[in-house]
């Protein structure tokens, strides 16, 4: 299980400066830092359309109850498959969750940090 993941909203250039800062930074302690996951989208509304409150409620039920079938999760969830579906695929490719080999979804993070920040 991983420990954190960090979201953030911040534009692609801002992205990519701290990438640089987290690769120099890591350089200079030569690898005695923790790795830091994180995940960035170019707005809030971006942001908030992939982390919908089913879509939490969907991770908060996956962490509770560990790796399982998309179907079972949709029984668990009381929700259509297909629906369940879609927002495991979204999820999936964001990187919030996994797949095992056996086909079963698992939420490997212990928390997700939410970060917004408002221009001064």
């Amino acid at each position: 299980m991983k420990h954190r993941i960090r979201i953030a909203v911040g534009s692609p250039e801002k992205t990519a400066a701290g990438f640089v800062q987290a690769w120099r930074g890591a350089e200079r302690a030569k690898g005695r830092i923790e790795p830091e996951e994180s995940l960035c989208f170019e707005s809030l509304e971006q942001l908030l359309e992939l982390l919908t409150p089913r879509r939490l409620d969907l991770l908060r039920v996956l962490r509770a109850e560990g790796p399982m079938s998309v179907r079972a999760l949709s029984k668990v969830l009381a929700r259509d498959y297909k629906n369940v579906h879609a927002a495991v695929k979204s999820l999936e490719a964001a990187g919030l969750v996994t797949r095992a080999p056996d086909g079963r979804v698992t939420m490997p993070w212990a928390a997700i940090v939410a970060e917004v920040r408002f221009a001064a």
